[in-house]
């Protein structure tokens, strides 16, 4: 099946300019990756070999994006480059001052990682007392310098059955989106997963509260980013694509350069630093297969497939260790 739209470079990329962090997340995807970061001349350079592909946006992470001494440069030079420059942190290290120099250093959107409501229980799932004062201060400072503000939420065992409290917990903090992210079976997600994973039905049961919700929510964007709510007649009329968005509107570059369809996708492409990004965008064999999935298993029977393409590539993969078997959160029973 090919996708109505792609574009002749990746909209936006993720890119990891830290695995330095300062929390212990049980799920971290990057706690156990030794690559080295680009220096900050390396580094600018690429990001304007990425804008001059047409890439529109870049969104910093890691890590910590923050733990990065020169980041306000790194965020000011792509900028400059012509690109819109978001991040997604953990809030610990915002306070006014640096709130500030964000958006005076071409920030325009920042999401903030709150997986509670209830400060107890996302500051033991972060492994760090006291990180839901700090996210939430983080997120009054940032609204307060005029930068857009989100909070990305991991679903999982400690949040699953809590969606009226997150939604109201969002609004409380004027925050214009809500991310609701799937868990992902990658780095310690995939060593935690039995704890903190839901059982298909669970999931099944988490997106039909969620979608209820999203449809009667007012003045707060629920962002589900999971192909697999086609299955309760969520088509993604709204997405120029079908399935997953990675390696059809985005990519993701690592802090060794290297290029990956996904942070959750340990399979390297090609290297920033020294392959074309466009000719990797058009000619990789990997992107050419995950935008071209094809149904196996249960998925030949799914009348669903055109629009979910088998779910999530990164959690096939990691579970199943073939991107065209069934995302294992799928409770399709054929």
């Amino acid at each position: 099946m090919k996708n109505s739209f792609l574009p002749s470079a990746p909209l936006t990329i993720n890119w990891a300019v830290t695995n330095k962090c300062n929390f212990k997340c049980s799920h971290c995807y990057s706690r156990n990756d030794p690559d080295d970061e680009l220096d900050f001349e390396v580094l600018s350079k690429c990001i304007k070999l990425a804008a001059d592909a047409g890439v529109l946006s870049i969104n910093f992470g890691g890590g910590e994006p923050l733990l990065r001494k020169d980041l306000l440069d790194i965020s000011e030079f792509a900028f400059k480059s012509g690109m819109r420059v978001s991040m997604n942190s953990n809030g610990y290290m915002i306070d006014v001052k640096m709130a500030a120099a964000l958006k005076s250093h071409g920030f325009t959107k920042i999401g903030i990682s709150i997986d509670s409501h209830l400060p107890e229980v996302h500051d033991e799932f972060r492994g760090i007392k006291g990180s839901h004062a700090k996210a939430v201060q983080a997120l009054d400072h940032l609204n307060k310098a005029g930068i857009e503000t989100s909070i990305s939420t991991v679903i999982c065992k400690i949040n699953h059955n809590a969606i009226e409290d997150l939604i109201d917990f969002a609004i409380e903090q004027k925050v214009k989106q809500l991310n609701f992210h799937n868990f992902k079976c990658s780095g310690l997600g995939y060593s935690n997963k039995d704890e903190l994973d839901l059982s298909s039905d669970e999931w099944k049961e988490f997106y039909r509260k969620a979608l209820e919700e999203k449809k009667n929510v007012k003045g707060l964007d629920i962002s589900l980013d999971d192909p697999i709510i086609a299955l309760l007649g969520e088509s993604k009329s709204d997405s120029m694509v079908k399935g997953s968005i990675c390696g059809k509107l985005s990519l993701n570059i690592k802090t060794n350069g290297e290029i990956t369809p996904c942070g959750f996708i340990p399979i390297t492409i090609g290297n920033i630093t020294k392959d074309d990004l466009k000719e990797i965008w058009k000619s990789s064999e990997v992107l050419e297969k995950m935008r071209h999935k094809k149904a196996t298993g249960k998925c030949t029977k799914c009348g669903n497939f055109e629009d979910c393409l088998g779910g999530c590539t990164a959690r096939a993969i990691a579970l199943t260790g073939d991107m065209n078997n069934p995302d294992p959160h799928c409770w399709y029973d054929g």
